[in-house]
């Protein structure tokens, strides 16, 4: 998993190159050079820079324009100016546009190591200190204490200190992304990139354009080099979710990166080496996409060297009042509402659902019961009704149906009526008398 940091020369004089190689290589680090701007920029498929190295004179063009041409691609790669006659407009330029520093031509050894060293250090602590925001802004957060969850928690604990490739399956929305986040955050690779491809919503056509980026005229819209996902994620963590909605293509190429750590840009016949942590996720059954030919075998193998599982809402029923607590107070503080506060019945009517949408739709409960509870207390009366009235398992056989779906209409009516039970008797066309038995046949009491 481990890479070298990865600099970039770009001075046509080769005496300078020669030396740059043999100081940088020494001290383990991988060198690139260019002998020109045209040269640079046919070399654009040479895989993540850590540090650019820029000769202000060039034979075809000036390295500040270069440098100033990165910066309008947003690459925010540091770079070092490099100059035997450099003037003070020069320097100041340059440090207007972004360079980091100058090194004067003779080139001392000591003084590139120490400007290169500086320079590689201070961008791992600017990307240090973007993800520590991260953390303490929307960092992701595993709340629950039931041992089915702790249990996958635990396991992802473990795997997310070393750098093999996690799958995870579980029921859509039960939290997969979420504890991705977490394995990134807790690994070795927290300082550098975390990059999300739900392979589900990428049209198929281009998919590995988005994995894998794409030469410019590489297909009709390619109007310029893109970077795909896997190269902007290089010395990070990539999180494929949905993978098993990849098609036979796209698998091929992507086992091709997780073996050799290379691919090729859409277009080009150069290959990108990176190295990246993939975590992937699945609702899908995959042992029965390989079964019928849909998913490759040896592709599962790479992918879930580590499997974890992130179970359900249902069979995690004693996380249900920790997570509706914390989604309404996180509810109140974004959209700067007074605090609201649960009644005491409310719980037990939410761990009684079964939550076939999981975290997800347990969220989406809450916040909706805060938007439509005009005070500042949640009662069972602001729960929406088809959870409130749900049994906690999904009826077997015809007679348990008709029941739900009589329990289910009657209610509606009663609901409807303030519980006045001839004028709901009045809406569903039977007598008084005949709905009263059905509601304590179906044991229904407003409480």
């Amino acid at each position: 998993m481990t890479r070298k940091r990865h600099i970039v020369v770009v001075d046509d004089e080769s005496n300078i190159g020669l030396s740059l190689r043999l100081i940088l290589e020494g001290e383990g680090y991988r060198v690139s050079i260019c002998d020109s701007a045209a040269k640079f920029h046919a070399q654009r498929a040479m895989g993540a820079v850590d540090l650019y190295l820029l000769d202000v004179r060039l034979p075809d063009g000036n390295g500040i324009d270069l440098l100033q041409s990165l910066r309008q691609r947003d690459d925010q790669t540091p770079a070092v100016m490099i100059s035997g006659h450099a003037t003070i407009r020069d320097a100041v330029e340059a440090t207007r546009i972004g360079a980091f520093d100058f090194l004067e031509k003779p080139l001392a050894r000591d003084r590139v190591l120490l400007v290169v060293k500086n320079a590689l250090e201070r961008s791992e602590l600017q990307l240090e200190n973007q993800r520590f925001r991260e953390m303490v802004g929307d960092g992701p957060r595993m709340i629950g204490r039931s041992a089915v969850f702790r249990a996958a928690v635990d396991a992802a604990a473990q795997v997310a200190r070393s750098d093999a490739g996690v799958l995870l399956t579980g029921e859509s929305g039960t939290g997969k992304e979420l504890l991705a986040e977490y394995i990134h955050r807790e690994s070795p690779f927290a300082s550098r990139p975390f990059v999300k491809v739900n392979c589900a919503a990428i049209p198929t056509d281009l998919l590995e354009s988005e994995l894998f980026g794409h030469e410019k005229g590489a297909f009709t819209g390619a109007a310029a080099m893109r970077r795909g996902k896997f190269e902007l994620a290089d010395g990070g963590s990539i999180f494929l979710d949905e993978v098993g909605d990849l098609h036979e293509a796209s698998q091929a190429k992507l086992l091709r990166v997780l073996q050799d750590g290379e691919f090729q840009r859409l277009g080009s016949e150069h290959s990108i080496r990176v190295a990246v942590r993939v975590i992937s996720a699945t609702n899908r059954p995959l042992d029965e996409l390989i079964a019928d030919g849909k998913f490759r075998q040896d592709l599962f193998y790479r992918l879930s060297v580590v499997p974890v599982r992130v179970p359900p809402l249902r069979d995690r029923r004693d996380d249900v009042g920790e997570l509706a607590a914390y989604f309404l107070a996180e509810f109140c503080v974004r959209n700067n509402v007074k605090p609201k506060s649960m009644d005491e019945d409310v719980l037990p009517i939410l761990e009684r659902y079964d939550w076939p949408g999981n975290v997800r739709e347990l969220r989406n409960t809450v916040e909706r019961m805060a938007i439509l509870t005009p005070g500042t207390w949640i009662t069972p009366d602001s729960i929406p009704m088809e959870i409130r009235l749900r049994p906690a398992s999904v009826p077997s056989g015809l007679h348990g149906v008709r029941d739900a779906a009589e329990r289910e209409r009657i209610v509606e009516a009663l609901e409807r009526t303030h519980w006045n039970v001839t004028g709901a008797a009045r809406i569903l066309g039977v007598e008084r008398t005949s709905l009263h038995k059905r509601i304590r046949a179906l044991g229904l009491s407003r409480d």
